[in-house]
């Protein structure tokens, strides 16, 4: 090949022309990231089922979700969790299949299922990555917890907005919570049980559709508005 090369002159520099412009292009087009993200080629569905037992979330949830997805291509394995109050369902993604359409696939079947209970919410349907931290900025200061809180959701929001940050989340924090504390004596008062009260409170923080109407001017949609945060 040498030899060759050696008698054709013309030859040998077209093709180091011919890599030289390879390369340049392909350095330009090539993605380059600092700090990748990984995936685990899992795909996750997750759906909360409020007040059920793990048996309950097994048999109205988990278990429809299998016999829904079972079939997709692609599905190397499944592993599910059925704990009280929440059911996930995490798929592992066989070697050679487009994660993305894998998980199309499953969010379709998924959204198809009709026999979930009414307490169950919407299933988040999701692929975990791995990402890279770049910096880790620390909010603290002499103020309760609440307010350390709004300040750190404050400084998240403003360093999204600046160019090159894709994502910023708080972490540390709890999540904003309601309680409600019934002593016994005054449900004895009332008559009432504990399993009532907990009705109650259900039933007042719905957010639920209620219909169209239809008017010269367009269509209103009504929906309640009543859901606890």
């Amino acid at each position: 090949m040498i030899a060759w090369f050696t008698r054709n002159g013309v030859a040998a520099n077209l093709v180091m022309l011919i890599l030289v412009i390879g390369g340049i292009a392909s350095y330009v087009t090539v993605k380059r990231e600092l700090f990748p993200q990984f995936s685990l080629d899992l795909v996750t569905v997750r759906v909360p089922y409020l007040g059920a037992s793990p048996e309950e979330v097994e048999e109205s949830v988990i278990i429809r979700i299998e016999e829904a997805i079972q079939s997709v291509d692609g599905i190397k394995e499944m592993n599910s969790v059925a704990q009280e109050g929440y059911g996930s369902v995490t798929v592992t993604v066989d070697k050679g299949y487009d994660i993305s359409k894998v998980k199309d696939a499953i969010q379709t079947r998924v959204d198809a299922i009709t026999t979930f209970p009414a307490n169950t919410e919407r299933p988040i349907i999701d692929e975990p990555l791995i990402p890279k931290e770049v910096i880790r900025i620390s909010v603290y200061g002499d103020a309760n917890e609440r307010e350390i809180k709004k300040i750190a959701e404050r400084v998240r929001d403003e360093l999204v907005e600046l160019d090159g940050i894709s994502q910023a989340e708080v972490q540390g924090v709890r999540d904003y919570e309601i309680s409600i504390e019934v002593s016994e004596n005054t449900l004895r008062n009332y008559g009432l049980t504990f399993d009532q009260v907990v009705q109650a409170v259900r039933g007042s923080s719905v957010d639920l559709p209620g219909g169209l109407i239809k008017a010269e001017g367009g269509e209103i949609s009504l929906r309640t508005k009543e859901q606890a945060y």
